[in-house]
């Protein structure tokens, strides 16, 4: 491709990438244009929508309806409101939409998109301010309407009220009076409304419907709640309040302490309020009565729960009372004798002050709590607490209580320990001293040609700790941690004399057995015969160990195995 064909190509396109982008540009101007018009020809036809037929129309409804001062002064004020929305607030809206026009003409976007706005916020204040005009005038308008249907209802809800009132009059009777003088002022009212209706005073009109509507409100209320007030503020609280006296009167004749439950002065206060109650319930208000005289009722329906406590825990308290004492005079019995004896336990065990500290603290914790039991029985018979507490203190006494007695428990198992200790001392010894003499039998009973030299060291050092553990049997007092050293020591050392001396002799058989065993060989073979005589040799030394070899390896020579066999035989 020529030099000259590659310009002439590139400028064709950019020359057509240059006439696409004006296009595209044009377009989006267009379009950009297009939506700025729209928005202008939308908030021309919300201002016009402001001002409708209809606030017109219901200002034309009003006037013919006026027929006096109030009515009239209030036409004058509407009427001049939809003229300064007409003729003053609507043209200033039309010059701002021209202005917008004319930067819209002009490309003055940035100041364009800011009028849109505040425009924007200008029509939607005054169409506010006018539907709240049109509201306004629509109540005196409509108010025939509305107020003949509410009333409809309201005539209704009475009517309902009258025959529920007329087919149980024994039920109201105590609010008979003021209920009928309610009735005649609601039916005096709905004369009233009819009046007003007649002479076209509708501002009056709104306020006679709405005191209609109070009263028979209040009506309805009375009707529903008279009968509930009556029969619990009447029948069942008096009742119960009744019996309440009766169960408190014959339980503190019993001795119970019932003061913490304040009944009387709760009964006082109860019936003041219930006359309260009546009183307002005399002018028809009723306001939070049904609630009040409810919780009256759980209130005295709770006496109940707290009497049968009282019950409960009286017999719960009467058989804590029982078990305490008797437990600790028990107690106190056993802690005494150990007491008593405490300076005998020391001097024969060794004991230091520490060691049998916790037997008088035992001691003063019994005396503490057998105090307190004087102090909470001293309590019951002056009628000065009420059985739930009394028995909450019995229980905290009876906790403390089987404290101290596995407190007591320990010290028993320690100080009983220590004379099971001196007693199992004493027939150790006399098991050691057994061992020690079959030990020494087992010696004489197999004549052995030497006696081991290990023996007579171990013998020897086995009686001396026998004698040391009879010496500490014999002290007072006995240490008995010593005691206990002496004791292990002595039985260590005779039970090594008596394993000695049985392997030693267990040892010596064996090599004997094999020699004798072994003669049969002897003239049959040189090698056996002098093996034997080692073996004879050596058992006539003492030195069994040796021998046995001796005899076992000669033996091993003509008949191989030989050592499993002689010790089958052995056992």
């Amino acid at each position: 491709m020529s030099r000259e064909t590659f310009l002439l190509l590139a400028v064709g396109y950019y020359i057509i990438t240059m006439v696409i982008v004006v296009i595209v540009l044009i377009f989006l101007n267009r379009r950009y244009r297009k939506m700025l018009t729209n928005e202008i020809n939308n908030l021309e036809r919300d201002k016009n929508l402001i001002i409708s037929s209809s606030i017109l129309s219901e200002l034309n409804k009003v006037e013919a309806l006026v027929n006096n001062e109030e009515l009239k002064k209030k036409y004058k004020s509407w009427q001049k409101r939809f003229e300064t929305i007409r003729d003053s607030e609507i043209p200033k809206i039309t010059d701002e939409i021209i202005e917008l026009q004319n930067d819209f003409n002009e490309k003055d976007y940035d100041k364009l998109k800011k009028g849109l706005i505040e425009v924007e916020l200008n029509i939607n204040y005054l169409k506010t301010k006018a539907d709240f005009l049109l509201d306004e005038i629509k109540e005196i308008t409509l108010s025939e309407e509305r107020n003949r249907e509410t009333i409809i209802k309201l005539k209704a809800d009475y009517r309902e009220i009258r025959n529920l009132y007329s087919t149980n009059e024994s039920d109201f009777e105590i609010i008979k009076t003021p209920l009928e003088l309610q009735f005649e002022n609601v039916d005096k009212l709905f004369g009233a409304f009819e009046d007003a209706m007649e002479k076209n005073e509708y501002l009056e009109v709104g306020k006679i419907v709405k005191a209609i509507d109070d009263l028979i409100g209040n009506l309805k209320i009375v009707i529903k709640e008279t009968k509930a007030i009556v029969n619990m503020g009447g029948i069942l609280i008096p009742k119960k309040i009744e019996e309440i006296r009766s169960i408190y009167s014959k339980m503190k004749a019993e001795g119970y302490n019932l003061d913490y439950l304040n009944i009387e002065y709760n009964i006082d206060e109860a019936n003041k309020k219930i006359q309260d109650i009546f009183s307002r319930l005399n002018v028809l208000n009723v306001v939070d009565s049904i609630f009040e005289l409810k919780t009256m009722l759980d209130y005295f329906d709770s006496l109940y729960n707290d009497f049968d406590k009282e019950k409960l825990t009286k017999n719960l308290y009467e058989e804590f009372k029982r078990s305490i004492l008797i437990k600790v005079t028990k107690l106190e019995k056993i802690n005494n004798e150990i007491y008593r004896k405490i300076d005998d336990i020391k001097y024969s065990y060794d004991l230091s002050d520490d060691e049998v500290l916790v037997i008088s603290e035992i001691k003063e914790e019994f005396g503490s709590i057998r105090s307190s039991y004087d102090h909470v029985v001293e309590m019951e018979r002056n009628k000065s607490l009420a059985y739930s507490k009394l028995h909450k203190e019995m229980e905290i006494l009876n906790n403390r209580l089987t404290k101290c007695e596995e407190k007591l428990n320990v010290a028993l198992r320690t100080l009983g320990s220590l004379k099971e200790d001196e007693v199992r001392a004493r027939d150790q010894l006399d098991e050691i001293k057994e061992i020690l003499l079959q030990a020494k039998e087992k010696v004489r009973s197999y004549k052995l040609p030497v006696i081991p030299k290990n023996y007579y060291v171990e013998l020897s050092e086995a009686t001396l700790a026998i004698n040391e553990m009879v010496k500490e049997l014999d002290k007072r007092p006995i240490s008995i941690k010593t005691l206990n050293v002496r004791v292990d020591t002595a039985r260590d050392l005779v039970l090594k004399v008596y394993n000695t001396i049985n392997e030693t002799i267990k040892t010596a058989k064996m090599a004997e057995t094999a020699i004798v065993y072994g003669n049969r060989y002897r003239v049959i073979n040189r090698d056996v015969d002098l093996g034997l005589i080692k073996a004879e040799n050596a058992f006539n030394r003492g030195n069994f160990k040796n021998s046995l070899e001796n005899a076992i390896n000669a033996i091993n020579i003509i008949e191989p195995g030989i050592h499993e066999r002689l010790l089958e035989e052995y056992k």
